[in-house]
């Protein structure tokens, strides 16, 4: 009893704390926006940096409009957790690669002197005393962090909602997830609030926001950008770990950041990065075009005709410009998420759970995944036969049997098992790449459009797997916006339901298609996925820029709505 109380006087005060800091910022950041203003938001980064360091532009103006943007988004999505603009505004140095360029940082990331709360009540009133090593590059590469992003309680979901700070909306339909846990900084970059988001990724946390909210971004491999600092759901996993991945609004920014964050040398603030400069990669100077490879399905959730209709756009245009594109065959993507599930969720929740008090919300897909592992395993083997054994038609159940019966707790013999299995997919992954010969792989980040909000739980954390599949194989993936979901020619056959294709779709994939809906979400972006194998960040976002000009070429080019 005293525990549920503590959590609900945390909140309020934690909600009471944001209201009196934003009432104390200077006036300016409540102004409408100016014609100068205006034509800062116009600026990429590398034009505000060097701007800046021209001294034709002051970095406070920057701030300024910057700040004003991010209480316009916060106002309208909810998407804000902590307001360090005060701090900020302190003299920063120039003729830095990074100067006078505004960054947000994702709520599971130390920075000295704020929450890094992960959601959870339990860490609020728990200021940071060191900041990561990653905050500390960008402020002395001249960057100004003025704000952190709101996240889900224990970040493991498709939608952004906790007790602390309340539910983040998509900024193109408020009926709509921002996506995961990184969907505060989405809905921030999408709105101008920022011009680069600092987030993260273990199973698609950063990719899916991306993908829904019609912004970019690149999971890195492990140890290529710095994550130490960075509060992981489940600390201490080291079979499936987090990585710090970046968001912009354009591929440009996205570009241009990765390339200055990685020639700060970023093995010199965090032991964890490899030490490996940036290599250019060109295929305009080269003159050679790339070989893809199109993962039309990874035979757990079919996409959607609206995600599917997007891929098609990516491949068609690719096409156009004298790309060679290949249907590409992988091993089976059960058997990468048999070993990883598993992995990530080895413990039995026990990580995950701790820092959860009594009465504090659970997510849906938390309490799925929770439940499953709380059985026994017998009963989940019971379970499992009887899905084998009352579906119909015979196999259709077979996936979700199978990660039934098998995700639950492990001794480290086990742990160790799975790890091995885990190694053999990605030898077999590495072997496919090599055989087929392709540069990268094209596919969906999820099987739909925007969740609707409360529908994580439905969703489930299964139906992650176009996301996940590629933090257990640590290759590097990005997100390229496409188009937009049009009811017209998105929608599902009348006969559906009674179609092959319904009837043989397994329970995960039924419960995801419960929430497609191409009328309610008509106009939400659609996003592809450009993936590249491990370490090969400078060529993926080569990749994406490939991609975004065969679209564009092809007269599909994506423009994002003005917020």
């Amino acid at each position: 009893m005293f525990a549920s109380r503590r959590h609900l006087v945390d909140c309020a005060r934690k909600q009471q704390e944001l209201v009196h800091k934003r009432s104390t910022l200077p006036p300016i950041y409540s102004e409408p926006l100016t014609d100068d203003d205006q034509k800062i938001l116009g600026l990429s980064l590398s034009q505000v940096a060097s701007e800046c360091n021209a001294h034709t532009i002051a970095p406070k103006a920057v701030l300024h409009v910057y700040g004003k943007r991010a209480l316009m988004a916060h106002d309208a999505t909810n998407c804000l957790s902590d307001f360090m603009i005060r701090d900020a505004e302190r003299d920063v140095p120039l003729q830095r690669p990074l100067s006078g360029v505004v960054i947000s940082i994702k709520d599971c990331i130390d920075v000295a002197g704020y929450d890094t709360t992960l959601g959870f009540s339990a860490r609020t009133g728990r200021p940071a005393e060191t900041s990561a090593p990653l905050v500390r590059l960008l402020q002395d590469a001249g960057a100004l962090l003025h704000v952190k992003t709101a996240v889900p309680t224990g970040l493991l979901s498709f939608e952004t909602q906790s007790d602390v700070f309340g539910e983040t909306l998509n900024p193109y339909n408020p009926a709509f997830s921002p996506g995961a846990s990184t969907g505060g900084g989405a809905a921030l970059v999408a709105y101008q609030g920022s011009i680069i988001e600092v987030g993260t990724d273990i199973g698609g946390s950063a990719r899916f926001p991306a993908a829904y909210c019609g912004v970019y971004s690149v999971k890195s491999s492990v140890g290529r950008f710095p994550a130490h600092g960075c509060v992981q759901c489940m600390p201490g996993l080291e079979a499936s770990p987090t990585v710090t991945s970046p968001l912009a609004r354009t591929l440009d920014d996205l570009r241009e950041f990765w390339k200055r964050v990685v020639e700060m040398q970023p093995w010199l603030y965090d032991h964890t990065c490899i030490p490996l400069p940036w290599r250019p990669v060109d295929f305009v100077l080269s003159g050679r075009k790339p070989r893809w490879g199109v993962i039309w399905s990874d035979d757990i959730v079919p996409p959607s005709p609206a995600c599917l209709r997007a891929l098609r756009e990516a491949v068609d245009s690719l096409r156009r410009a004298g790309h060679e594109v290949v249907d590409f065959t992988p091993p089976p993507t059960l058997d990468g998420l048999k070993a990883g599930f598993q992995l990530l969720f080895g413990d039995g929740g026990i990580a995950l759970h701790a820092p959860r008090r009594p009465g504090e919300t659970m997510n849906g897909a938390q309490r799925s995944v929770q439940l499953m592992l709380s059985l026994p395993l017998w009963a989940k083997k019971f379970l499992a036969s009887m899905y084998r054994l009352l579906s119909r038609p015979e196999g259709r159940n077979e996936a979700w049997a199978t990660l039934l019966e098998t995700i639950h707790p492990m001794t480290i013999a086990e742990e160790h098992v799975q790890t091995v299995a885990r190694e053999a997919f990605k030898e077999a992954w590495h072997k496919a790449w090599r055989d087929q010969g392709i540069d990268f792989v094209l596919t969906v980040p999820h099987a739909i459009p925007p969740v609707p909000r409360g529908g994580t739980g439905t969703a489930t954390l299964v139906s992650a797997s176009y996301c996940f599949l590629f933090n257990i194989l640590d290759y590097c993936a990005g997100i390229v916006p496409v188009t937009y979901v049009d009811e017209a020619l998105d929608r599902l056959p009348a006969d559906f339901k009674q179609g092959r294709e319904y009837q043989n779709m397994n329970d995960i994939a039924r419960g995801v298609y419960s929430l497609y809906d191409p009328s309610g979400m008509h106009g939400l972006p659609l996003a592809v996925q450009v993936v590249g194998q491990r370490l090969e960040e400078e060529k993926v976002l080569a990749g994406m820029a490939e991609v975004e000009r065969a679209l564009w070429d092809a007269g599909h080019g994506f423009i994002a709505k003005e917020f």
